[in-house]
């Protein structure tokens, strides 16, 4: 199954009609926020998420796509949305971490701003060498970067990324000078790989991944904790001797104020929804790896990896103005 047939047969959301619910809190609308693009597996994710949720709430669940600003356009559009349990954001870990962490007056505090609700799914960061260089595996690539510095550069999807912080977490590893180029998400930068225009990239497992199993590039290391299931042939970062870990994840809130019942119930509906055998199998069909947690999973996975990347953002002095 491909990426378009994923989202496409997603989009049938089933509806309901029963205000009285004893989930429903402000009636039978309810709205996933997602603030990135349609068409992704993110967008897919929530789509998922919205058709089972609707059977399980006996609710009407739609998502809507409120993209810009890196995410922060839905990031705030929940921020200020009613704590009735109409508005549910959905969107990637890095985004409610990193982007307090870079921007010059943070636009919120996911603490302070947001109620948890659920860890729903992973994914993963790739290493992506271009064949048009010599390196079959990692310690090779690293050997040809040492031995051409003036062509030593690497593409990430956007600055301010964990893509772009790993990259500059690995120059100080590996004591390499290297020349960091963001692109405008990651297609540019697999098709620039093919062509021999970079070196390497970093960028998510599932934008590359088809194109490494048709050897049109080669991914030489996964940044998770373990070898990922969609490429198990591949070692991790850590295996390669580079102690970084650096996943990907994407998590739920609903906004201050909001019922801890309400989010706890939502949490456990989520990871009903998770669990299912078909929604399990479209989401591994883009590398997506269904989690389900509860709220105090949730804010201990935020503050781990806001712990470990606070220093390390901090170090490359990268911040944004508002």
């Amino acid at each position: 199954m491909n990426r378009r047939e994923f989202v496409a047969g997603s989009l049938a959301l089933a509806a309901a009609a029963s205000a009285g619910s004893a989930w429903a809190e402000s009636g039978p609308l309810m709205k996933i926020i997602f603030p990135f693009a349609a068409g992704g597996g993110g967008d897919g994710l929530c789509r998922q998420l919205a058709q089972y949720l609707a059977r399980i709430l006996d609710r009407t669940v739609i998502v809507e796509n409120r993209t810009g600003g890196d995410g922060l356009i839905g990031i705030r559009a929940v921020k200020g949305a009613s704590p009735d349990g109409a508005t549910i954001l959905v969107t990637t870990g890095p985004t409610m971490y990193l982007l307090p962490m870079v921007e010059t007056e943070p636009s919120f505090d996911t603490a302070r701003d947001f109620v948890p609700v659920s860890q729903i799914a992973r994914f993963e960061f790739a290493i992506v060498a271009s064949p048009s260089i010599d390196a079959r595996d990692f310690k090779e690539l690293v050997a040809w970067l040492r031995a051409n510095p003036a062509k030593a550069s690497y593409g990430v999807p956007s600055n301010g990324t964990i893509p772009h912080f790993t990259g500059w977490q690995l120059e100080q590893v590996l004591k390499l000078s290297m020349t960091r180029v963001p692109y405008r998400g990651s297609a540019p930068i697999v098709t620039d790989l093919i062509g021999g225009h970079l070196p390497f990239g970093i960028t998510t497992l599932a934008d590359a991944i088809t194109q490494h199993r048709a050897g049109k590039v080669r991914i030489v290391a996964v940044s998770s904790a373990a070898r990922s299931p969609f490429a198990n042939d591949v070692p991790t970062l850590k295996e390669n001797g580079v102690d970084l870990v650096a996943d990907g994840w994407y998590g739920m809130w609903l906004p201050a104020g909001s019922s801890p019942e309400f989010a706890r119930k939502l949490s456990t509906a989520a990871a009903e929804v998770l669990a299912k055998p078909e929604v399990k199998e479209k989401l591994n069909a883009v590398t997506l790896i269904p989690v389900g947690s509860t709220p105090e999973e949730l804010t201990k996975a935020l503050a781990a990896d806001t712990a470990f990347w606070q220093p390390i953002v901090k170090a490359t002095g990268y911040k944004i103005t508002n």
